[in-house]
């Protein structure tokens, strides 16, 4: 939520101040009305998008004897984080309560369209008001005093100025900033983005009067004369809203169409650096090394291990019920295969793999995939479930030693002489595989978890884990063996 907010928030920014920097002095009010929406929808999803540019490292990162990695079914005890939950609840109720006065006001203008007169007029509908008020516009309804009307006294223009609001429909532009006004009340930027979306409706509105009249001295007499007479509705496009200097400035103003094409043409960089800048994710990518070498040796001797033996598969009941080799083993029954890890709880050295293989493989090796079975445990939806009570656990896309080669080739370990000991890192294989809420729960310092979390957070999909066939979320636990290597 964190990275969104501070995405988005960049992003209005940068957009905004391009706006005023480049476009709203310029007379290219379509465009500008097109831009200021393309700001706000392009802020709200920038954050969502991610451009990789891989990068190639030569040098090697960790060799297998200097890292060694072990799944455990650790349990992690959360403590409930309090002020985080009390900012939550604040930001509910004033969330609530904004978006009540916005519905409310939406309900009082259409009540106002009910109960009282309504004409048609071309493609809009008068609404004949008692009290005194300039002419304004909400969807296609034009608000109009009812004594002024019937008394010929609303000036042509100003009918005109309304009927531009209606049929450029600048009122859905309103209620689009407000609803985002209302869900992200904590940024001010949102106010700025509506004061100019609603001053670029007024330019439109005063250039189609000037087109359509040809007087401009007259209609910003006319302007001056209304200004101030009333207060604005929120929710309304108002005829009287910021008669500035810059509206009377804008009806005399010329931009030539070289000048607008050029001043278009530098927001293309503008938005390009800010996608760049805001979406570009760095991916290490190792050349091959010697290590890479030595990993693929260690799944080829243990792939040698497991295909000499024969797997006796047990039932529900426990009984054998099918004899297997390797390949043929479903995940489910590779997962309940025995270890081979060491005593010292690391996977074992090359060298100590060519004498398990010199002493020979064992022929025949029974497994139980379903002695997990009385563990499960049935949970909501979308509770956590630890690794002991599942028996389809997640798995690594290609199996446990593509994750370690993964994490081999990819973490960095610090430059520091004599530098041994664990990491424990846990992370949420979520039910779409994705990796989540990876925490950093002891390390040795010098960076060290810092690197676990960065390279699992690289990490792809896994195949998550499952539950009578379904999938469920799945609290991971990892802990990393850090050891210097000998000189």
């Amino acid at each position: 939520m964190t990275d969104f907010l501070i995405k988005s928030t960049l992003s209005l920014v940068v957009l905004l101040g391009v706006y005023h920097l480049l476009l709203e002095k310029e007379k290219m009010h379509r465009f500008n009305r097109f831009y200021l929406l393309f700001a706000l929808v392009f802020s709200m999803v920038i954050p969502f998008i991610t451009i990789e540019v891989v990068q190639e490292i030569a040098q090697p990162t960790v060799t297998p004897g200097n890292i060694q990695i072990l799944p455990t079914t650790a349990v992690v005890v959360e403590e409930t984080n309090y002020f985080a939950i009390a900012l939550w609840g604040l930001y509910g109720v004033v969330t609530v309560v904004l978006g009540f006065r916005f519905l409310r006001n939406v309900v009082q203008i259409s009540k106002k369209m009910k109960s009282n007169t309504s004409i048609a007029y071309q493609n809009a509908q008068l609404v004949l008001v008692p009290e005194k008020t300039l002419p304004h516009t909400f969807l296609n309804t034009i608000f109009i005093n009812e004594t002024e009307y019937n008394n010929r006294e609303v000036e042509a223009e100003l009918y005109t100025h309304e009927l531009t609001h209606v049929t450029q429909k600048h009122t859905l532009d309103i209620l689009f900033i407000e609803v985002l006004k209302t869900v992200f009340w904590f940024n001010p930027v949102f106010i700025f983005y509506k004061k100019a979306i609603q001053l670029n409706h007024e330019f439109l509105a005063d250039e189609k009067v000037v087109d359509s009249y040809n007087d401009v001295p007259s209609y910003q007499s006319l302007l001056l004369s209304k200004a101030n007479a009333n207060p604005t509705f929120y929710l309304a496009s108002n005829l009287n809203y910021l008669i500035t200097k810059k509206r009377l400035l804008m009806m005399t103003k010329t931009t030539s169409k070289r000048k607008a094409i050029t001043k278009q043409a530098l927001l293309l960089p503008a938005i390009t650096a800010l996608l760049f800048s805001l979406c570009t994710k760095v991916v290490a990518q190792q050349t091959a090394t010697k290590q890479n070498a030595q990993t693929n040796k260690s799944e080829g001797l243990f792939k040698t291990y497991y295909d000499k033996t024969t797997f006796k598969v047990k039932d529900e009941k426990g009984k054998i019920a099918a004899e297997k080799k390797y390949n043929d083993l479903t995940p489910a029954e590779k997962k309940a295969i025995p270890s081979i890890i060491s005593k010292e709880e690391r996977l074992p050295t090359n060298e100590e793999l060519l004498t398990k293989l010199s002493n020979g493989a064992p022929e025949t090796m029974e497994i139980d995939p379903f002695s997990l079975e009385n563990k499960i445990v049935k949970k909501g939806e979308n509770d956590l479930y630890n690794t002991s009570e599942i028996l389809e656990k997640p798995d690594f896309p290609g199996g446990i030693m593509e994750f370690y080669r993964f994490v081999g080739n990819n973490y960095k370990t610090p430059e520091q002489p004599d530098l041994k000991g664990k990491i424990y890192i846990t992370f949420i294989v979520e039910k779409d595989g994705s990796i989540t809420d990876v925490k950093n729960l002891r390390d040795i310092g010098f960076g060290t978890g810092e690197e676990a979390i960065r390279v699992l957070n690289l990490s792809p999909k896994w195949i998550p884990g499952k539950v009578k066939g379904e999938p469920v979320r799945v609290l991971y636990s990892l802990p990393i063996t850090i050891q210097s290597a000998k000189s």
